[in-house]
């Protein structure tokens, strides 16, 4: 016992490398993990950049435009035509009128009620 009253163990030098080397293994181990890991990623992106369904949206594509999409695209087209209105002055004086009304108005007016449902392109019916 040392001067304190805590029991002293004999130095093992041989134990205490073993443990430095199972330590720098699981370091390296959490390593190889995040490599594991960002190749999984890496690998895998190909198949979440597919675009939908070749047969058409499914069911919850649709539910979810028509409950989420369309109307927040139909504040868009509200929001839009009312900063339209008050940037007309301006897009008039500087001669770009058409495109400031088809970026703020037609635009999101035709993907509130031209797209077809579920689409999550701006693919229109006139334009098929």
């Amino acid at each position: 016992m040392d001067k304190i009253g805590h029991k002293v163990y004999p130095l093992n030098v041989k134990r205490l490398e073993e443990l430095i080397v199972i330590l720098e293994m699981i370091k390296n181990m959490k390593s190889l993990h995040a490599v594991a890991m960002a190749a999984a990623l890496f690998f895998c992106q190909p198949a979440w950049s597919f675009e939908a369904d070749p047969h058409g949206p499914s069911g919850i594509d649709m539910t979810a435009d028509l409950l989420i999409a369309r109307p927040v695209l139909l504040a868009t087209t509200i929001v839009g035509s009312a900063i339209w209105l008050v940037a007309l002055p301006f897009s008039a004086l500087g001669g770009n009128v058409e495109e400031s009304t088809e970026a703020l108005v037609i635009g999101p007016a035709k993907a509130t009620f031209l797209r077809c449902l579920g689409c999550s392109s701006n693919a229109y019916l006139n334009e098929r």
